[in-house]
């Protein structure tokens, strides 16, 4: 048994070249949201940022599968809309995304699944692994989900929430020990049809929205992904689903993964 602390590689966000941008101008940054590392290294684990190989560029010969090996773990974390090219459906409205972006962290999820290495999707992160395994999104749920509650409300971000409903038998279930509870909310995507071998974790109560998928397919690794933030709770918060047991969750897996 190794005594070294997990490798937990998180996903990297991009602001592409932007020539007026006052900073970097035309660079492209790559970076993650501080409190998604501090979530992680919370536990011990270390985190580290896993930059993109840059396409197509034969003085560049990483690629995305070699930057998982010596990781314990991946985490897809939040940010831009996953591109509708990217599951195979014309944009609506101004609904583009960032296709780039979902090309790497898809590949991030098949270098996870070929290397056995556990892996959770965070809002996200949780689309791009339905994306990754097949499925689609609603590419705004106000406009193709009337119906629905409001997901994301700009004016108070993670303070928004509501309560989800567990299903029986689910890893979120068994993790919780319970049929439900409530979780925050910033999204204006979600999960529409399952991608392969997923199972739906949880629903938004009140309006049947997807709110978290498993990899339920023999033979697979860890592949959780969860539609709300545990990254912005406060600990202490016990109005909602715990992020402490949730990220334990994850990291034990990765310790068994690496510890067999």
């Amino acid at each position: 048994m190794s005594d070294r602390p997990l490798r937990i590689g998180i996903s990297s966000c991009f602001f592409h070249a932007d020539p007026e941008r006052a900073i970097f101008k035309g660079k492209t940054l790559q970076y993650t949201e501080q409190k998604m590392a501090h979530w992680i290294m919370a536990s011990g684990a270390l985190a580290w940022v896993i930059p993109s190989p840059l396409e197509g560029d034969r003085h560049v010969p990483v690629q995305v599968a070699d930057l998982v090996r010596d990781l314990d773990g991946v985490v897809l974390q939040g940010g831009s809309d996953v591109a509708p090219e990217s599951y195979g459906e014309p944009p609506i409205g101004s609904w583009l995304g960032d296709v780039v972006r979902d090309r790497y962290e898809i590949a991030l999820v098949n270098a996870c699944l070929e290397q056995r290495k556990p892996l959770l999707g965070v809002c996200r992160g949780h689309q791009v692994l339905n994306v990754a395994l097949g499925g689609t999104l609603y590419q705004d749920i106000a406009t193709q989900r009337p119906d629905a509650l409001t997901h994301r409300d700009w004016s108070i971000y993670e303070s928004n929430g509501h309560d989800v409903d567990l299903h029986p038998g689910s890893r979120l279930a068994a993790i919780y020990g319970a049929s439900g509870g409530r979780i925050n909310s910033i999204h204006h995507q979600a999960v529409k049809d399952l991608g392969e071998g997923l199972r739906v974790e949880a629903r938004s109560s009140e309006d049947g929205i997807i709110e978290a998928i498993w990899l339920d397919a023999e033979d697979t690794p860890y592949m959780l992904g969860v539609q709300w933030h545990p990254e912005f709770q406060d600990p202490e918060d016990d109005t909602l689903l715990s992020a402490t047991a949730l990220r334990d969750d994850f990291l034990t897996a990765a310790r068994q993964r690496r510890d067999p």
